[in-house]
């Protein structure tokens, strides 16, 4: 069980890094739609074959809004403005050393760049064009790229990467967590929400449901997942809605000491078609209390956290 962060359960040896056989490995990194007069801008590093979406890693504690401005800065030399949160998807990487496995949450933002937009960008550390849709179906882009863009999905050749991505560093008191979480509602208007139990941050707050994802689990599907587990509904994810940023510098929870916490958190909104009576089951774990349907008005009244109670405020919206 992870303090401080979110209620979803460790499985599998979800990590923060380190080098060993076995190890699994998480990180986020977010990218941006930069689109021109029918183009968009891609970008190569490193001197490889393999072009993809500008943008990287997310640093510890920083919001990924501000990490795709950053990212993109050092990238191209571009200032971009962000709008809305377009897409997200996961991978795993197997290859970057033996022994470890990478999963890999990736934020598709749409961006806008302030100013004129150059031909070609200067001032950057990679080589970046505009190329239309046409084209980048030409050019070997990463998998990510061409799925977050919705195009044609190409295996590459193993040897067409420069080298490896960098590992996240690791820390043994900085921990990173990614999760899912829905907005859930039934025919009648009602609201799904989920009570933090005694001994965990924010204990007697109403939440949303979901939780932290599984290692090589795509976040719809680990949404839907824990949908089941901490409220027992099915339902199906309608529309993104956005992504909340969370840093905790000494968040205290079961681990016994206080932890550098950052979590990413993509919100989805979730309709549940038939529903039934809200149920806790086992395999949630012991940080939900339990579960229930209110009305509008009814978690009005309702002590929520933060995440909660901004993702009701959009209702209507």
């Amino acid at each position: 069980m992870i303090a401080g962060l979110d209620r979803g359960r460790v499985r599998g040896g979800l990590g923060c890094g380190g080098v060993g056989v076995g190890v699994l490995v998480r990180r986020v990194a977010v990218y941006g739609a930069l689109e021109h007069l029918g183009r968009f801008l891609v970008v190569r590093v490193g001197g490889g074959r393999v072009w993809s979406l500008p943008g990287g890693p997310v640093a510890h504690a920083e919001h990924p809004e501000r990490a795709v401005v950053r990212t993109i800065a050092e990238q191209t030399g571009l200032t971009v403005s962000v709008a809305r949160l377009r897409s997200v998807v996961a991978d795993v990487d197997a290859s970057a050393s033996d022994g470890i496995s990478v999963h890999t949450d990736r934020l598709l933002f749409e961006t806008t760049v302030l100013g004129d937009v150059p031909e070609v960008t200067d001032g950057g550390t990679v080589e970046a064009r505009w190329v239309s849709p046409e084209a980048a179906t030409g050019l070997p882009l990463t998998p990510f790229s061409a799925e977050l863009l919705g195009l044609p999905v190409v295996p590459l050749r193993a040897d067409a990467y420069p080298s490896a991505e960098p590992l996240p560093t690791s820390h043994p008191d900085r921990r990173l967590r990614f999760g899912a979480y829905g907005l859930v509602t039934d025919p009648a208007g009602r609201i799904l929400l989920t009570q933090i139990a005694e001994g965990y941050p924010g204990a007697g707050k109403w939440h949303l449901p979901g939780g932290g994802t599984d290692h090589g689990e795509q976040p719809t599907a680990g949404l839907l997942r824990e949908l089941v587990e901490e409220g027992g509904q099915v339902g199906r994810v309608v529309k993104l809605l956005g992504v909340d940023n969370l840093h905790n510098p000494a968040a205290l929870g079961p681990e016994g000491r206080p932890l550098d916490w950052h979590g990413v958190r993509v919100i989805y909104r979730v309709l549940v078609d038939v529903p039934t009576d809200a149920l806790v089951t086992e395999s949630a774990g012991g940080s939900t209390a339990r579960a229930g349907w209110f009305t509008a008005a009814e978690a009005a009244d309702l002590p929520l956290t933060g995440i909660a109670a901004s993702a009701i405020g959009q209702l209507g919206s």
